[in-house]
């Protein structure tokens, strides 16, 4: 028989998922802050940029940065509420 997951449990799931949105948010205000110091530093560089660059390091950076956060999290989200263990090993 499988073992019960912590996500099977309404109140810990909504927990576990309430952390996982605010590890989201806290990236995103990372992501925010590093793609306005990353365009101060290529404008000081480079001089004025154009709009192209700017949506490219907003999507570039930007993107990166809350691709491995959504990634991690989801990592942190299964391994702390237990879902891992609950997997049968048929071996």
């Amino acid at each position: 028989m499988a073992k019960r997951s912590g996500l099977d449990d309404p109140a810990y799931a909504a927990f576990a998922w309430a952390r996982y949105r605010r590890i989201l948010g806290w990236m995103g205000v990372v992501a925010i802050v590093f793609i306005a110091g990353a365009i101060l530093i290529l404008e000081h560089v480079y001089g004025p940029l154009g709009w192209v660059a700017t949506l490219a390091v907003i999507g570039g950076a930007g993107g990166s940065i809350m691709l491995a956060a959504a990634l991690m999290g989801l990592v942190f989200l299964s391994s702390g509420s237990g879902h891992d263990e609950s997997i049968d090993d048929l071996d």
